[in-house]
């Protein structure tokens, strides 16, 4: 058996695998971990937790050991405890707060109990429209759980970014305009323009006015499926978390422009989730493939090596991968505008 082979006991416990993420959902809504940490140091009972959340006792008790079990909480005898790791990224407002992140798997949990129809089809399963302007509520929460992810991955790929001596940047896709945030932030004089589509610019706008580096950052509606923007108007261009949702020619062609507004010698910064030359490693990314899949049209994970040879027929150069640093494979491709993109053939 290989490595990566289940044996018995994996292919029973991959079949309740979801058991888990539905306990940490339910926890994450119920506000379980704060209310924990709010009531005593010393630990929480049964009862007090109930009552701060104002639920059944005997829904709560289930619910608690089953954070427990997990290892979502600790328990000794009737007192619950965080965690350490829960106390880092599941309290309400820390610092590393990952709850709007997680809120991201919870709205698109259903969508996976349909798996076997998008492999039928071959289509997603629910409209993508959904969370990109057509519900509202949808919407907002999938830019405030980009925001919360892009403040965790931000901290690891912020500071490895050479910005030194730039002055504009390209941040397209830009979602929660978070990253352009915490760009500008970490690099005085550096001014950015993050586009994404109308509604989710809308959020953005938001978000940013309440930020340090309000004044260096334009949140700007538009679409890089067909934007042009200025030519040789900037330094930098950033596309972090998008082409995963597109086919290979809309990428080749999204590059192409995001080439056209480099100036000589610019350099452009991709960070994906990518796989190997196999598709299926690492793990994470690979089914993060199927999560893409059944909410957008073309949604799919690529490798680094064809993100490569889509960065040299749009006109870069020296591609390099960087490993970002866990809990999220991401990972960090950079190149050099070499020469305008090669133009189409008729």
């Amino acid at each position: 058996m290989s490595e990566k082979e289940l044996s018995v006991q994996g292919i029973v416990d991959c079949a309740s695998a979801y058991y888990r993420s539905a306990i940490l959902f339910a926890a994450l809504e119920h506000d379980v971990f704060s209310k924990i940490e709010s009531a005593s140091e010393s630990g929480a009972t049964l009862d007090v937790v109930a009552g701060l959340c104002e639920a059944d006792l005997r829904g709560m008790r289930l619910l608690l050991d089953g954070c427990v079990a997990t290892g979502l909480l600790r328990k000794t005898g009737q007192l619950y405890f965080n965690s350490d790791a829960g106390r880092s990224v599941l309290i309400k407002g820390s610092p590393n707060d990952l709850g709007k992140a997680i809120g991201y798997n919870r709205d698109v949990y259903t969508a996976w109990g349909e798996l076997a129809k998008l492999v039928k089809s071959g289509c997603p399963v629910e409209d993508p429209e959904v969370h990109l302007g057509r519900d509202d509520g949808r919407t907002n929460r999938f830019v405030l759980s980009m925001h919360g992810r892009a403040l965790g991955i931000g901290r690891a790929v912020v500071p490895v970014l050479d910005l030194k001596g730039c002055s504009r940047l390209l941040d397209l896709a830009g979602g929660p305009g978070t990253y352009a945030v915490m760009m500008a932030e970490a690099n005085s004089g550096l001014s950015c323009v993050t586009v994404d589509l109308p509604a989710v610019s809308k959020v953005a706008s938001s978000l940013v006015a309440q930020s340090s580096a309000a004044e260096m950052v334009e949140c700007r509606a538009g679409d890089y499926h067909s934007d042009v923007y200025e030519e040789n108007g900037y330094d930098v261009v950033t596309i972090f978390g998008a082409l995963h949702q597109e086919s290979s020619e809309m990428i080749v062609d999204i590059l192409k422009r995001a080439n056209a507004a480099l100036k000589p010698g610019g350099r452009i910064y991709i960070l994906d989730m990518m796989t190997d030359e196999t598709h299926a490693s690492p793990q994470f990314s690979a089914l993060f493939a199927v999560n893409m899949a059944l909410t957008t049209d073309n949604g799919w994970v690529f490798s680094d090596k064809e993100l490569y040879g889509w960065l040299e027929e749009a006109g870069f150069e020296n591609c390099h991968t960087k490993n970002v640093a866990p809990p999220m494979p991401h990972w960090l491709v950079s190149a050099v505008k070499s020469k305008p993109a090669k133009p189409e053939l008729d």
